[in-house]
């Protein structure tokens, strides 16, 4: 199998991937981003906590227009992931109003995003609709 790598830090790969986020040990907020000082209420000190791999869509947007080389439609969406809102596209379903909704119920998945000269394998994640509409 070739080796993989996540395409972001807070996409832990292996048999049950998930995302993790750094949690303030003062108030519980959760980033994704490395942080010397806690946002919400400046505290200093945070811990690794996974995040829960199934969520809700809060809101979304199905982008038509984007960059060279970017396949479009695509929906860009803040998933509700049980208090963690995680901003990620909503992928292997029509992007249309029709298949993605506000509450619909969605699970993370990970996918192959590309393969670098050695044969290392950039691998991103999405959430998928959890019912097939």
């Amino acid at each position: 199998m070739a080796k993989q790598v996540p395409l972001v830090d807070y996409l832990v790969l292996g048999d049950s991937p998930h995302l993790e986020a750094n949690e303030c040990d003062a108030c519980g907020a959760r980033y994704f981003d490395h942080r010397s000082a806690c946002a919400h209420c400046s505290g200093l000190a945070f811990h690794k906590v996974p995040v829960p791999t199934e969520g809700t869509v809060r809101t979304f947007s199905i982008v038509s227009m984007a960059a060279p080389g970017i396949d479009v439609p695509f929906v860009a969406s803040v998933v509700d992931c049980d208090g963690t809102s995680v901003k990620a596209n909503v992928v292997n379903t029509t992007p249309d109003p029709e298949h993605v909704t506000l509450g619909m119920k969605v699970r993370l998945t990970t996918f192959p995003i590309g393969v670098d000269a050695e044969g290392t394998e950039a691998i991103g994640f999405g959430f998928e609709p959890m019912e097939v509409n």
